[in-house]
């Protein structure tokens, strides 16, 4: 089938997505609006928090490997649909980082803590980076899991993709029928497949798990905005006050993985340059992961697990 086809569509309900595992699901308000989390860890509002953001096409699901591993660590995890995915609400607008990083921020009080680390994967990793300008005050560190820092992606939007991937996000720019090729086509499989760039990836029930996940109502265009703002406010003044941001945001400790099959960003690209090395300041850890795509956390969930705890256990300890 090819992206476009129609096929009949049957909506689902958010409802459905609230897979029942070790965890339990919550919905909190935050910045106007009422978001779903995935919880796990201690009850207790001592434990450190961390937060976990999807990419596009995914949800909360996405980190259905990490959150048990550091909630049996002594964290309190909360694996986040963002704002238009999943059990969250949809509103029409506010798919921009700065909109997006303050939603998290509200989750964090939300949840009762202060301060967490955040860790976001593809464009939730966009939206980690985005948190150390507009939101540093909530947070101890950030680790982004392929994603390159903002300051260098913009700096040479075409050096960072890869050329297989500049078609389709080009595709995504254009009205409503990217929107049909996500809910009736197979544009969600195709975003998979070429991102993910690991053969045999993803399994069946991967798949169709985020098919029914663009079926949501007003999901699929939600998503699409996210990814409309990254590349059309490159030439707009809100992007212009976002980099401007960027060179301001203060130090924090960051992680960032990435990997070599990556269908989306170049990992050759990832590195911070010496101009985002100034500003993410000394305590950064860089991590190539062989063999592995664009969706770390679930084609490499024991390897990034491991990292994750490894780092977490320095930048914000349990007990």
């Amino acid at each position: 089938m090819s992206v476009g086809t129609v096929e009949p569509v049957t909506a689902v309900d958010s409802a459905t997505l609230l897979v029942e595992g070790p965890w339990r699901h919550r919905f909190v308000p935050a910045n106007g609006s009422r978001f779903h989390v995935a919880l796990a860890g201690p009850e207790d509002h001592d434990a450190p928090l961390v937060v976990l953001l999807h990419g596009v096409p995914q949800y909360w699901w996405a980190w259905r490997h990490q959150l048990p591993a550091l909630a049996a660590a002594g964290y309190r995890v909360a694996a986040m649909d963002v704002r238009g995915t999943g059990g969250s609400d949809k509103p029409p607008q506010g798919y921009d980082v700065p909109t997006l990083a303050t939603d998290v921020a509200g989750v964090v009080g939300s949840l009762g803590a202060d301060r967490a680390v955040v860790v976001g994967a593809g464009t939730g990793g966009e939206i980690a980076w985005g948190m150390t300008a507009f939101q540093p005050g909530v947070l101890r560190g950030v680790a982004v899991l392929g994603a390159p820092h903002p300051l260098d992606s913009r700096r040479t939007p075409g050096a960072s993709l890869r050329p297989s991937a500049v078609g389709r996000l080009a595709f995504v720019q254009l009205p409503s029928l990217p929107e049909r090729a996500m809910t009736s086509g197979d544009l969600v499989a195709r975003l998979l497949d070429e991102w993910g760039g690991v053969p045999g990836w993803p399994d069946a029930a991967t798949l169709e798990a985020y098919r029914r996940a663009a079926r949501v109502p007003f999901a699929a265009h939600s998503q699409l905005e996210q990814l409309r703002w990254l590349l059309r406010s490159g030439v707009r003044p809100d992007g212009a006050r976002y980099v401007a941001r960027l060179r301001e945001a203060a130090p924090l400790p960051v992680l960032q993985l990435h990997g070599t099959r990556d269908g989306l960003r170049s990992s050759a690209r990832a590195p911070l340059s010496s101009a985002a090395a100034a500003v993410v300041g000394g305590r950064y850890r860089y991590e190539v992961l062989p063999g592995v795509g664009h969706f770390l956390a679930e084609q490499a969930p024991a390897r990034v697990t491991a990292l994750l705890l490894e780092w977490l256990r320095d930048v914000s300890p349990v007990g």
